[in-house]
């Protein structure tokens, strides 16, 4: 099973690291923090049981899957950056 998983590694380490980028965002953003825990957890544990059930099914589509995600991950980066961009030239 670990060597099934392997081909999914630098989409769960690179996800985990977009976790922290989002609730980060939402921070920045005034929201709840309670809130913000709240749906947080609530994600995860659908990506819990979507991985848990799902994941025989997924096997085939692996690559479209690491595409899909790694694309979302680069994209929601991005905005974090531009979205900071304004806060950083009030410095100057």
């Amino acid at each position: 099973m670990a060597g099934e998983l392997r081909q999914f590694l630098a989409l769960i380490v690179f996800g985990n690291i977009e976790n922290l980028i989002l609730a980060s965002q939402g921070v920045a953003a005034g929201v709840n923090p309670i809130v913000l825990a709240f749906l947080s957890l609530c994600a995860v544990v659908c990506w819990l049981l979507i991985g848990t059930f799902a994941t025989k099914a997924a096997m085939k589509y692996a690559r479209y899957i690491n595409f899909v995600g790694g694309f979302a991950i680069f994209v929601l980066g991005i905005q974090a950056m531009l979205g900071a961009i304004p806060g950083m030239l009030a410095f100057f």
